[in-house]
């Protein structure tokens, strides 16, 4: 296995804030990229300071989302602060990654053609809610309104009950996968393809929630069927669902006709088991409640441990509901490596998720956790741009830096 991580020599200027961009510039750098990122001086990005803090004051999710990045600071509504941007540029990044609301990066004499004409060969990572343009370009948009918008929030619920949230930005995520994804598509294009040339990368929130809603449009196109919310079970593919237990609740998937037998030999139905209508895709969403009442009545009957015990040695796809003290706790997790230890300022040290997917030969890993605010200034502006220090004070003592 070698040493080397599959994206080192890909340097990265990562401008945004939040979630997204930064999701998308924590993938990067999980595979080898040397991600610079530009904070506000002062205050940083508004993560250091969200959810569960640390003695020092500094958020645990930042520690993880800002692994292996490298913080500096500039003030980009100064234009000392935008053009330290342009050096950077000039220095030879391959990537740019901005997740303001549409006109901002214009405004600031920092666009793509501005970018470009600096240096070609950039490619811009644009993220937004709505995109670049259209008629809502200019809304301002979060995770939660881009999975409303893109009709994810309307099936997050119990029939009759309003929609709940996941409990994580799956919005921003998975904006930032989509954007990873793209990023590597045009350096491809770019350096394998041979154009040599950069392109701008229109990352919308909702665009990216919608591209994972499976058959909604072709459902509605087709026989106009608006799909409605169905709790814990997946419309059309049965029996899926959450099933009760004595002590809590399960996850079983048995939707398919073999595993579908199994799985009712196994609760003690082969009535259901031989039945020819149920032989079927169809014919088991025709009759989903009287299945799913069948299979809770063997599974309230017996505690979740005793319930997957006999689930998977009838090797029916199925699972517990676990909390985050049963994932840290589980073999499997520990045996696949999941949880790398990574130093703290202190020297304590604290366990992050590891960076995925795994390749065989170089994969992906973590070397450092979310910096200082600003801990790299002297080394990126410094070495790569040859500030002087000089320089460096009077950028600092005009709160640019």
């Amino acid at each position: 296995m070698s040493s080397a991580r599959p994206l080192e020599g890909l340097t990265v200027l990562e401008l945004g804030q939040l979630l997204a961009g930064p999701f998308c510039g924590f993938m990067l750098a999980g595979f080898g990229a040397r991600v610079i990122k530009v904070e506000p001086p002062g205050t940083g990005d508004a993560i250091r300071s969200w959810r569960v803090l640390d003695d020092d004051g500094t958020s645990l999710w930042w520690r993880s989302l800002a692994r292996d990045k490298y913080s500096v600071t500039a003030d980009l509504r100064q234009e000392a602060g935008q053009e330290i941007v342009r050096d950077l540029v000039r220095s030879g990044v391959d990537v740019v990654i901005e997740n303001f609301r549409p006109g901002r990066m214009e405004a600031w004499g920092l666009g793509p053609q501005a970018l470009q004409a600096i240096d070609p060969r950039v490619v811009m990572v644009r993220i937004s809610g709505y995109g670049q343009d259209g008629p809502y370009a200019s809304r301002p948009g979060f995770a939660n309104i881009a999975e409303a918008f893109a009709g994810f929030r309307h099936l997050t619920a119990e029939p009759g009950r309003p929609p709940v949230r996941g409990g994580v930005s799956l919005g921003d995520t998975n904006a930032g996968l989509h954007a990873a994804y793209a990023t590597l598509a045009a350096i491809y294009e770019r350096d394998v393809g041979g154009s040599g040339k950069g392109q701008v990368i229109d990352v919308a929130l909702y665009e990216s929630m919608f591209n994972m809603m499976e058959s909604l449009l072709p459902e509605y196109d087709r026989k106009g069927v608006v799909r409605q919310p169905t709790g814990g079970a997946l419309p059309g593919i049965v029996p899926s669902n959450t099933y009760a237990c004595s002590d809590g609740r399960i996850v079983i998937g048995a939707n398919s006709e073999r595993l579908f037998t199994s799985l009712m030999r196994l609760i003690n139905r082969d009535d259901l088991a031989q039945d020819t209508e149920l032989a079927t895709n169809d014919g088991r969403s025709a009759r989903a409640g009287e299945l799913d009442d069948a299979i809770e009545a063997w599974t309230s009957q017996r505690t979740c441990s005793d319930a997957l015990e006999g689930l998977r040695d009838a090797e029916v796809p199925s699972g517990p509901i676990n909390t985050i003290a049963d994932i840290a706790a589980d073999p499997h997790v520990q045996a696949r490596e999941m949880m790398p230890e990574l130093p703290l300022p202190s020297g304590d040290m604290l366990k992050v998720p590891a960076v995925v997917p795994k390749l065989s030969r170089t994969p992906a890993g973590s070397r450092w956790l979310g910096p200082q605010l600003g801990q790299h200034n002297a080394e990126v502006y410094g070495e790569r741009l040859g500030y002087s220090p000089q320089k460096l004070e009077a950028l600092k003592a005009s709160n640019t830096i």
